[in-house]
């Protein structure tokens, strides 16, 4: 089943025009009503009100003069519906670029992002909604997201749902819509004038009445936009594409369909875009491979890369194994491949002489993975420039750059260290020595043999509950072999450096 984002942003041209001028003098304070004004005629009227604007009762569509005769101190400015536009192109090329193959602006105000089979990599749909919604609010800019079956039912919950992030669990979106207002149809403002004056209120009203009649006195809209939001009509997105985007493609006279064809030309457009691409000194890092169905669907596989490539074999490795996923119904009469980002790649000599050790190259197994399970789920642990040992350590891309620091070698560390201590219960003798025994999860375990102590002091100058802190350290092993790091918060003899509880931390072996 799709499933379809609508990002819908209410206050566009004035967030934008407050973003644009942020770093200079001409930016309003927030708690400043401001309007945007053009000409709809000889009448000059607002265009665009912020927050603060529509507070204080202005309405779009409301002469200026009036406006300003109603505000003192009112900011007014012209609008930029061009500028609008073209910045909102811009907003889906970041939304292609982050989340689907698949996205294009929904002028004049929002967004629509095919999501199909893309939230995992997000934390699921109502996590990625939230994503989309802070990302966009830290940048000044007021959002509203809804995810659904249609493109139409998207459209409508962003605008007219109660909640800021609304996500319709699959197959629901009837129930969904049904109770909203005829105006969430996208319907022209005559025709739900009209609606309006003969009774129609909610889209269940609508839905209700018989198409023939429907038809006779508004046309074949009211009906076409029904059919798209429960889905009974589809309603394919064109996604944006920028000029500097490297891309290929092929069309097919005779609809293409069994997965060996669609592999085989998979393995030509690549070679095509390598190609492209070679020519540009660039690589590859994300491609984004499109379907267009006879049925007028679009489906997309996308997959990334560690580092710049344009290696045929490998790129088409990478798709390949996603071909699976595509369902070519009726037929593909049109594949498309683009490399929505690349960057700069130059030939590297890997050995300076013969008797040199090539370096590994592992980015090819760390792009399969990061295909199959989400780059964000890898990662490689470095050091960290401290003593205390939940601090010594970060996570990093897996072919991020060496961070410079070494792993610390006069003490062994545990392979595990876990996520926080937890405390244990123990017999042991103060001030200097390891436990006898101790219990761990409910298990009473004897300590065969130990070493120790290390003692690690507080970093005070992070945090001055740690100015006088001290932990001291044990390696020890039970009966079974077991080894386990553990230690005693405090010194054994002064109150002021720890609480003197004991607490394990981390497992050998």
């Amino acid at each position: 089943m799709p499933r379809v984002v609508s990002l819908f942003l209410p206050r566009w041209p004035t967030d934008r025009f407050r973003r644009r001028r942020k770093s200079g003098d001409a930016a309003p304070p927030p708690e400043t009503p401001l309007v945007l004004i053009g000409r709809d005629g000889r009448r000059r009227v607002v265009l665009a009100a912020d927050a603060a604007a529509y507070a204080a009762g202005l309405r779009i569509g409301m002469p200026a003069s009036k406006a300003q005769a109603l505000v003192p101190g009112l900011v007014v400015h012209d609008a930029e519906p061009d500028a609008d536009e073209m910045a909102l192109e811009r907003l889906a090329l970041w939304a292609l670029r982050r989340y689907s193959p698949i996205a294009a602006a929904d002028p004049p105000n929002g967004l629509v992002i095919d999501t199909t089979g893309a939230d995992h990599l997000h934390g699921g749909e109502a996590a990625m909604l939230a994503q989309m919604a802070d990302r966009l609010g830290a940048s000044g800019l007021t959002a509203r997201a809804a995810v659904a079956d249609t493109w139409g039912a998207a459209h409508a919950l962003a605008r007219f749902g109660r909640q800021q992030t609304l996500v319709v669990p699959s197959g629901e979106t009837a129930e969904a819509i049904l109770p909203l207002p005829v105006a969430a149809l996208r319907l022209p403002a005559v025709t739900i004038d009209s609606l309006r004056r003969l009774g129609f209120e909610t889209i269940a009203d609508l839905a209700g009445t018989p198409r023939a009649s429907l038809a006779l006195r508004f046309g074949p809209e009211p009906g076409r936009r029904l059919d798209q939001a429960f889905g009974r009509v589809s309603e394919p997105i064109e996604p944006i594409r920028a000029e500097e985007i490297v891309e290929v493609r092929r069309n097919f006279a005779e609809p293409i369909g069994a997965a060996e064809t669609i592999a085989r030309y998979t393995g030509k457009l690549v070679a095509e875009l390598c190609a492209e691409l070679e020519t540009l000194g660039l690589g590859a890092r994300r491609l984004d491979f499109l379907f267009f169905l006879v049925d007028n669907r679009i489906e997309a596989i996308r997959v990334s890369t560690a580092t710049p490539v344009r290696d045929t074999k490998r790129l088409t490795r990478l798709l390949t194994d996603k071909i699976e996923t595509i369902d070519p119904g009726f037929g593909i009469e049109l594949m498309r491949l683009a490399a929505t980002v690349a960057e700069p790649l130059h030939a590297k000599q890997t050995i300076s002489s013969l008797a040199e050790a090539p370096e590994a190259d592992v980015s090819d197994v760390i792009d399969i993975l990061a295909n199959r399970v989400g780059e964000d789920r890898l990662y490689r642990f470095a050091p960290v420039q401290s003593d205390v040992p939940e601090r010594s350590v970060q996570r990093i891309a897996p072919m991020a750059p060496d961070t410079g620091e070494g792993w610390p070698g006069h003490w062994p560390r545990p392979s595990r260290l876990l996520p926080r201590p937890e405390q244990i219960e123990t017999v042991a003798l103060l001030p200097d020595h390891p436990p006898v025994t101790f219990t761990w999860r409910g298990v009473r375990r004897r300590v065969k043999r130990a070493d120790g102590p290390e003692r690690v002091f507080g970093e005070w100058w992070k945090r001055d509950a740690e100015l006088v802190a001290v932990r001291d350290y044990f390696q020890v092993e039970d009966e079974n072999g077991e080894r386990y790091w553990v230690y005693r918060a405090g010194d054994g003899e002064d109150a002021a450096t720890g609480s003197h509880k004991w607490f394990l931390h981390g497992i050998f072996g």
